[in-house]
């Protein structure tokens, strides 16, 4: 499981700097506003779409009737379900997609309100959601092809698709925006295309375990029948989860303009770790969970589950402590350049820190609802998941008068905490017991070892103090990578003296990549 989720967060983290080289592009072309805002506004609607349809909640419940159809039944019959689930995917979503563009006008004065204020604001964010609907069936075809290749241990080139996604919005930034007024319009063709390569490159290497398409369609067929039961009750906790989405992005287009991208810039940050450490090992975890509970062995599950979660946390927590002690740096290097200013850097760094609080509830939730999936028991996490909304959006009005955008990130991260909890209190009782004392234990240890971190980079940036509004860039880059490599060997060091296993794991598994 270690060895898998190392190949899957090298991949990942690939595919996260060419996110970042994207959000750069952003930046310094758009800078934080209208265009950034709108944009952002406007790839929110079909992204939404994506939790049901692709990523979230459909390959959540594809992966583990795809692996129980493997195991018993053989990988015809494996293929025979997939191409069912495709095609009705096709049916499904070419409907919801019309919809959604005629529609679209509708949604976007729906959830962006505040953008009324400034002419054109609206109209522009209309056009790119009804530019950009059709990317949602691209995305959740290429979430099938993923949940099929993982079924198979094969990790990599799955984790490598959204490379394609972000190379194909990065390019568009220099190749198409340039013919369009306004030139933000490139990037919605260029989230089109980046779709396309996310779909594409994984068909070779489904083509090679012997997939091949055909047009079938059976909604009566049992394993279909599986997935819609799973997906049933949990339609209704993405329900709650989108609600609680379009509230924060209707209060946030109701502030300052920037708001919307301000928390979007920061966001995007704080899922460079998720999506490497956090995403990454519950993309591992959840076949191989699948495929334990199908051959009915819930010693190995429950032991499978407490690694993966231990590992997360060995991971997260870190992150978490860097990405609070160093957030003006990072976002400095990154962002700070063309249209996005010093100002921008500090106001996306506070929404950070606040994002930053509730990391590791963030990632211990990828890891921990998707075995209750497996279990065939969506009704928890969907229930969970709805308490933790009703959390979020009653402390959005709370928060966001005194502390503005910051409040709608700081609530964002409470209900995340809030859900992490009440998932590994139920898990404990469905699969456990879990041996608390040595998590705790572990979770002690490491949380220590990041607190020392916290306070080697904290000196760091004492002793080497650099104007970040005026400092060339070089100078910063040096700054945050001497940051990190101080932070890292503080960390691994700390670990060795606390003797944290997660540490002997990950470096065997480094010294094995060394070695090939």
């Amino acid at each position: 499981m270690v060895k898998s989720a190392g190949v899957v967060s090298s991949a990942t983290l690939l595919s996260r700097i060419f996110g970042l080289v994207r959000e750069q592009v952003f930046a310094y072309l758009f800078g934080a506003g209208l265009y950034t805002d709108a944009f952002v506004a406007a790839f929110r609607i079909p992204n939404l779409l994506r939790d049901l349809f692709a990523e979230g909640v459909m390959v959540t419940a594809f992966v583990p009737a795809f692996t129980d159809s493997l195991t018993n039944k053989g990988k015809e019959e494996a293929f025979h379900l997939a191409n069912l689930v495709i095609n009705a995917l096709l049916v499904i979503l070419s409907i919801v997609i019309l919809c959604g563009i005629i529609f679209s006008p509708v949604l976007v004065k729906l959830i962006t309100p505040g953008f009324d204020k400034i002419p054109g604001k609206i109209e522009l964010t209309t056009l790119l959601a009804q530019i950009m609907f059709p990317f949602l069936l691209l995305v959740s075809l290429a979430a099938v092809c993923m949940g099929m290749l993982n079924s198979f241990g094969h990790f990599s080139t799955p984790a490598l698709a959204p490379t394609m996604f972000n190379l194909g919005t990065i390019l568009a930034g220099f190749f198409f925006c340039p013919f369009f007024d306004p030139p933000i319009i490139g990037m919605a063709i260029g989230t089109l295309l980046g779709g396309m390569g996310q779909l594409f490159i994984q068909l070779p290497a489904l083509r090679r375990r012997g997939f091949s398409y055909k047009p079938v369609f059976n909604l009566h067929h049992p394993g279909v029948k599986k997935i819609l039961i799973l997906m049933t009750p949990a339609i209704f906790g993405v329900a709650s989860t989108q609600i609680n989405i379009f509230i924060s992005t209707i209060l946030a287009s109701l502030l300052p303009e920037g708001s919307v991208s301000y928390l979007n810039y920061s966001y995007r940050l704080m899922y460079l770790p998720l999506g490497v450490f956090g995403v990454a090992v519950a993309t591992v975890n959840l076949p191989l969970v699948s495929s334990f509970i199908a051959q009915k062995k819930m010693e190995e599950v429950r032991s499978t589950f407490t690694s993966s979660l231990k590992l997360v946390l060995f991971l997260i927590i870190p992150s978490t402590i860097f990405l609070m002690v160093a957030s003006q740096s990072i976002i400095s290097v990154l962002y700070q350049h063309g249209k996005f200013t010093f100002l921008d850097t500090v106001a996306t760094s506070r929404a950070l820190i606040f994002y930053s609080l509730g990391l590791f509830g963030f990632a211990t939730m990828r890891v921990t609802a998707p075995v209750f999936y497996a279990l065939n028991e969506a009704k928890t996490p969907v229930m969970i998941s709805a308490t933790a909304v009703v959390v979020n959006i009653i402390l959005n009005f709370i928060l966001m008068h005194p502390l503005g955008y910051n409040g709608l990130a700081l609530a964002t991260s409470i209900a995340g905490v809030v859900n992490c909890l009440l998932l590994l209190w139920k898990i404990d009782k469905r699969i456990g017991p879990l041996d608390k004392k040595d998590i705790g234990r572990n979770t002690f240890k490491i949380l220590m070892a990041s607190l020392i971190m916290g306070v080697a980079v904290l000196l760091i940036q004492f002793l080497f103090p650099l104007d970040l509004q005026r400092a060339l860039l070089i100078h910063k880059i040096f700054l945050l990578i001497m940051a990190l490599l101080i932070g890292f060997f503080s960390y691994a060091w700390v670990c060795h003296l606390l003797k944290v296993e997660e540490l002997k794991k990950v470096l065997d598994i480094l010294k094995g990549f060394k070695g090939r």
